[in-house]
């Protein structure tokens, strides 16, 4: 194998490097850096060049700060510079006769972090049973995601469509099929997916989306977008217009960003995404989750689900103390009708008030979101498959807990990775990573995870559960789904 493998892009030359068995070419511009008169404008493609451009080691990360004040579960390192425009790509055979499926990863942060330069989206372990894997960087927070007079809205979703489109004109010369994409994303990433397969200029550039733990805005109204811009001028003093913030310096719009998204005084700490995709009318041109009700959505196949206990952990630390009133005023505040309050109270006995507030907001943010997604597919016979990740860590800080990205060293086989063993504890069983990375391989590959895990239908709702022993189970997710089911719809 060549030490320094070469391919030619539809814009030049770029040289990548053999490490082991994949090929990796870090850092591949698919449109040009987003500043001055382009920080709020759509994407736009990068001149040409004509010598072989480096591509050795990870571009520039819109993510200027890391998410949360301590360490993150996933290590997301943040690389200066203005080039976050990027696509990173790791292929087994940089050949055009390849035409080896293709996984694009688009990665989490709550749309306000993350990045895609993490130890934890290695493409190794996907390059090993042949699969191209390529992951995105895209512009956060404000950059990406709030409404700005004279810049177009959903910033960050046109970056998603722009690289989509990088991959669809070049990822043959790296060995891949470019009519065989499956778009990938794990929270604000597997919120990503649902938005794509909800946005129709995005549909002909994938065939089959995954959804880990997905999250979108809810409400996610254009009058939601409007609100949050109109929150922005309120807490910041200046208007949310793109002449007024385009040359403020990364730091100075990170501050504004802090301002917008603080708690309220008095009010609880929760999970919020108010710097997210939401309906403009245009590009997206409903909201996601009606468009999965109404059919609107994309019919290409689909798999998703969640963890037990995403958010969980917060909760239960942060709020030790909390009477029962605080977790019957939370179920209120979620939409729960006093008869699915009782119903869900009942249904965890015996758990402390600040345990149901935890897994109150892991169901209604990810576990009934997913199966509110699957049931609706199945009703219109569209390809489903839903899993529920139960595997519990033994890791000091999350020991007992499935919690928010626990599953990903699996479902990427990469329990060695930097960190992952500080989210897993030592005793990660390789047999689960084997089974679930098979899966996505499967899934990337044929449209299918395979015989051992049957479609989600209205019949039998079958749904894979990771576990030390997988198995799937019909209709685990019952209870759930019928409390929640009773919610009121957000409105904004």
């Amino acid at each position: 194998m060549s030490q320094q493998p070469l391919v030619t892009t539809t814009l030049g030359p770029v040289q990548g490097f053999w490490q082991g068995a994949s090929a990796r070419f870090l850092g591949i511009p698919y449109a040009k850096p987003p500043v001055g008169n382009l920080r709020f404008a759509a994407p736009e493609a990068p001149e040409a060049w004509i010598e072989p451009l480096a591509a050795t080691a990870y571009g520039p990360t819109a993510q200027r700060r890391a998410f949360g004040d301590g360490p993150t579960i996933i290590p997301e390192p943040s690389i200066p510079g203005d080039d976050v425009l990027g696509v990173n790509v790791f292929t087994p055979n940089p050949s055009a006769d390849a035409a080896l499926p293709v996984l694009v990863w688009i990665h989490g942060g709550g749309f306000v972090a993350g990045s895609a330069a993490s130890p934890w989206y290695d493409g190794a372990a996907f390059n090993r049973d042949g699969v191209v894997l390529v992951s995105l960087g895209y512009r956060l927070g404000i950059e990406g995601f709030l409404h700005l007079e004279g810049a177009p809205d959903n910033r960050g979703v046109l970056d998603w469509i722009a690289a989509l489109r990088w991959v669809r004109d070049n990822i043959a010369a790296f060995g891949g099929d470019p009519a065989k994409v499956t778009i990938a994303g794990q929270s604000a990433g597997g919120g990503a997916v649902q938005t794509l397969m909800a946005t129709p200029s995005a549909y002909e550039l994938f065939r089959a989306g995954i959804s880990v733990s997905g999250a979108v805005m809810e409400p996610q109204s254009r009058a939601a977008g409007l609100a949050v811009a109109e929150l922005f001028t309120a807490r910041t003093g200046l208007p949310a217009t793109a002449a007024a913030l385009r040359d403020l310096s990364h730091d100075d719009l990170q501050d504004l960003q802090d301002l917008l998204t603080a708690p309220e005084e008095g009010s609880a700490a929760l999970p919020g995404l108010l710097l997210a995709p939401f309906t403009d009318g245009e590009l997206i041109p409903e909201d996601v989750h009606v468009a999965f009700r109404d059919g609107s959505a994309t019919p290409a196949p689909m798999m998703l689900g969640a963890t037990h206990h995403e958010f969980n952990a917060a909760a239960e630390f942060g709020m030790s103390d909390a009477p029962v009133e605080a977790a019957v005023a939370m179920l209120d505040s979620l939409g729960l009708p006093p008869e699915g309050i009782t119903a869900y109270l009942a249904l965890h006995e015996g758990a402390t008030p600040a345990q149901v507030i935890g897994q109150a907001l892991t169901d209604t943010l990810f576990r009934a979101t997913a199966v509110a997604i699957a049931e609706a597919r199945a009703s219109q016979d569209r390809p489903t498959w839903l899993y529920a990740f139960e595997w519990l860590s033994s890791a000091p800080m999350f020991g007992g807990h499935a919690f928010h990205c626990l599953d990903l060293p699996f479902a990427f086989d990469l329990l060695a990775a930097e960190g992952a063993e500080n989210a897993t504890g030592p005793d990660a069983p390789q047999a689960l990573a084997d089974a679930m990375h098979g899966a996505w391989v499967a899934f990337v590959r044929d449209l299918d995870p395979g015989p051992r895990w049957p479609r989600y239908t209205r019949d039998d709702r079958n749904t894979m559960t990771w576990d030390t022993t997988p198995r799937v189970t019909p209709d685990p997710l019952s209870p759930e789904r019928h409390i929640w089911t009773t919610r009121r719809t957000p409105t904004t």
